[in-house]
């Protein structure tokens, strides 16, 4: 048939948002570093950075709206869902390399609490990890910290538990179970938003506020952004139970749900990480709250 595509991907037409995006995201970032210097920029600091954030906001909304259109048009081709998946796997993996950060750090200031000193004479090392021991330096002396095995690892256990429900719901979908599906999705939200009320709990009753010592800013950017991704999984988690009562997904074609629950993945694997580290390793020695 004269004018058949020979090929099983699909040319979409030109999209304004990803472009609103790019000059969104410059004028975020820039309106953060302009509100950085009050004295300097004053008001407008702030009008840059929140029209920013606006404009991200309606990217997201609307560019995702189009995704989710293509996909129930029969846009979304083999080729495109293998494609989409390299790109979901790129994301995380940049995540990844975020909270590498947030470690590199605490690990950093737990080791090293103290700057290096040299014996001039012979050239040696002669003080690696300050003179009380490295976690006796990161954490104030008198300071108390969180008991890692109570709401930390109530949490723990929240999280794990979430980690089988979304594996309940994705196999339900694969199998044809839409009522397993939205079970357990509805189940995976509902830890997830327990999560974040416990953790909220917990730092509204911590012994220690943030800022003012290594430890205490560590502490409350690394579990900080980790609860900021646990809220941003749920909304996805939720937007897929939406999708699922609309009829969305089908056992073949559901890469919606198999990117959130990926996501999900993710966030428990680095709560794992987190509790060892932080809340374990982290305050080994102090007195617990």
């Amino acid at each position: 048939m004269a004018g058949k595509a020979n090929h099983d991907y699909h040319i979409l037409e030109p999209d304004i948002w990803p472009l609103v995006g790019s000059i969104s995201a410059l004028t975020f970032t820039s309106g953060l570093v302009l509100h950085m210097h009050p004295d300097v920029f004053g008001q407008a600091a702030g009008i840059v950075m929140y029209l920013g954030l606006a404009g991200l906001i309606a990217t997201f909304f609307m560019w995702f709206r189009n995704i989710v259109i293509e996909a129930q048009r029969g846009d979304h081709t083999p080729v495109v869902q293998l494609h989409m998946r390299y790109g979901m796997i790129l994301f995380i993996a940049s995540e990844v390399m975020f909270f590498v950060g947030w470690f590199w750090s605490f690990f950093d200031f737990a080791l090293f609490p103290t700057p290096l000193q040299f014996d001039e004479a012979t050239g040696a090392t002669t003080s690696l990890f300050g003179t009380e021991g490295a976690l006796a330096s990161f954490v104030p002396e008198g300071m108390m910290v969180l008991d890692p095995f109570s709401l930390p690892l109530l949490n723990t256990l929240i999280l794990l538990c979430s980690g089988t429900t979304v594996t309940w719901a994705h196999h339900a979908l694969i199998h044809g179970d839409r009522q397993g599906l939205k079970q357990g999705l509805w189940a995976t939200i509902a830890l997830g938003v327990l999560f974040s009320a416990i953790q909220a709990y917990e730092y509204a009753g911590a012994p220690f506020g943030f800022g003012g010592n290594t430890y205490s800013s560590a502490f409350y950017m690394a579990t900080g952004f980790h609860g900021f991704h646990v809220m941003i999984g749920t909304i996805f988690l939720a937007v897929c139970l939406y999708r699922a009562y609309l009829g969305h997904f089908t056992p073949r074609q559901h890469f919606g749900f198999e990117a959130a629950a990926w996501y999900w993945h993710f966030v428990d694997v680095v709560w794992l990480f987190l509790f060892v580290a932080v809340y374990v390793w982290g305050g080994w020695g102090a007195h617990y709250h």
